[in-house]
């Protein structure tokens, strides 16, 4: 089956980022939008557009009777959900089936038995691969939990079994915070992703968090597209991201380069995903940690090295051909790096949506821009303050690290906070630069 035309459930960069190759490929594009995006880029880029709801997510970007119904008056047959959203969504993936349409993405068991913190854990265990043994809060009573913590020993990390994206994680370092923090997780899992199911794992205190990418398809061929190093983050949400991992050995990165291959070979994975690590910098262990069942914020960093589009090749799988490369194909060239942008005030994250005046993007040899605005664009209050991420390739990192410095001194947003300065701060850190940093890095930068 060959699409001729693909529905886009979602917004923003991605939504553009989609079109794009869709074009490339001569498939016909829809694009959803509230009324919030009417003049949103992805909708003047698409061929079709239907508006599915007022600016409230749930009430658009999450209303699936709306889009599916979208994707039918507009004759599409296949839905790309991007990232976010309902991207990882079972019930979404199952009703795509049953209205005839394909979800480009993976089989709906993938995103069930992985989507769950849990159970993932479980399956790459019996795939083989190290992992943090986890605390299951909801089946426990608080003597057996405690008892639990004190033999793992404080710090110990809590999680929401359905979060993502940062979301839904607490840091712990003492026995006074350890109830509370649970009870309010339960609350704001329930309400943030219909579920409460909590668990506890170790908290390793100089970790790197590493992930790596995959590609599958429906004919058991599976790759790795190296290695992302993401541990620039803020509240367990990555800020910078780059390819390779400055820290890892060639003999580590083989391994866990190929212990990610294995996990997706054991589930009989099937589109683009990426399995994520916490690395030990001490210990020098990696340690499976989930994964995610969809593309990524980050994927640029692993296409700008390897020339590999990965929404291409997700569209292929899902049409049932076979990936386009053989890992014997994969050229690693370089070093990559991703700077997300957001609409906000750089040192409290409070989000500046409004009126951009004038905005300027970079150039050059070895720079990418994924975006969705435009000078005279307002960005709406309603959504995630991403706007822009500024990709820079080079031959090693510190020439990458500096042409994104330049970069991101040539552009440009008026009208809006961004946190381009922050950026700067961060790129310009001699413990950045000398590698020398963990997970907790950006606290010190933000003090």
């Amino acid at each position: 089956m060959k699409f001729d035309k693909i529905l886009i459930a979602n917004r923003g960069e991605i939504a553009v980022r989609i079109l794009r190759t869709c074009r490339e490929l001569g498939i016909q594009t829809v694009s959803i939008h509230s009324e919030a995006d009417e003049n949103s880029l992805h909708v003047k880029l698409a061929d079709e557009s239907v508006c599915i709801g007022p600016a409230k997510s749930s009430l658009s970007y999450l209303n699936i009777p709306a889009i599916l119904s979208a994707a039918e008056i507009t004759g599409a047959q296949a839905i790309h959900p991007g990232f976010g959203f309902l991207s990882e969504n079972m019930e979404f993936a199952q009703l795509c089936k049953k209205w005839g349409l394909e979800f480009i993405g993976p089989e709906v068991k993938c995103i069930e038995e992985l989507g769950d913190k849990i159970l993932s854990k479980k399956i790459a265990e019996e795939a083989g691969l190290p992992v943090l043994k986890p605390i299951k809060v909801n089946e426990l009573s608080n003597e057996e939990i405690l008892k639990q913590v004190h033999e793992m020993k404080f710090p110990v990390l809590i999680k929401a079994s359905a979060g993502g994206g940062g979301r839904g994680m607490k840091m712990i370092d003492n026995e006074a915070d350890l109830f509370p923090s649970i009870e309010r997780l339960k609350t704001e899992a329930k309400a943030g992703f219909g579920d409460d199911t909590l668990f506890i794992e170790k908290y390793i205190t100089n970790p790197r968090h590493v992930e790596v990418q995959i590609l599958a398809d429906r004919h058991g061929n599976v790759i790795h597209l190296g290695e992302r190093d993401c541990t620039v983050q803020r509240r367990f949400q990555k800020v910078i991201e780059e390819s390779p991992c400055p820290v890892l050995t060639e003999a580590k990165r083989k391994e866990i380069c190929e212990s990610a291959v294995k996990l997706a070979q054991f589930v009989n994975y099937d589109s683009a995903g990426t399995v994520e690590y916490l690395y030990d910098q001490d210990e020098e262990k990696f340690y499976f940690m989930e994964m995610n069942t969809r593309i990524q914020v980050e994927h640029p960093v692993s296409e700008q090295r390897t020339g590999v589009d990965l929404i291409a090749e997700m569209i292929r799988a899902a049409q049932g051909d076979k990936l386009s490369y053989k890992q014997k194909d994969i050229k690693f060239v370089g070093h990559s790096m991703e700077c997300r942008l957001n609409a906000e005030d750089p040192y409290t994250s409070i989000p500046s949506p409004g009126m951009i005046i004038h905005y300027h993007r970079p150039a050059g040899l070895g720079v990418r821009v994924d975006d969705f605005i435009y000078s005279g664009y307002s960005v709406p209050p309603f959504y995630d303050s991403m706007i822009s991420k500024i990709i820079t390739h080079a031959p090693d990192r510190e020439q990458c690290i500096n042409r994104m410095i330049r970069a991101l001194d040539e552009t440009v947003i008026e009208g809006i906070k961004s946190n381009k300065e922050l950026h700067k701060e961060v790129l310009k850190d001699e413990d950045f630069r000398g590698n020398n940093y963990s997970t907790n890095f950006l606290n010190k930068i933000l003090k």
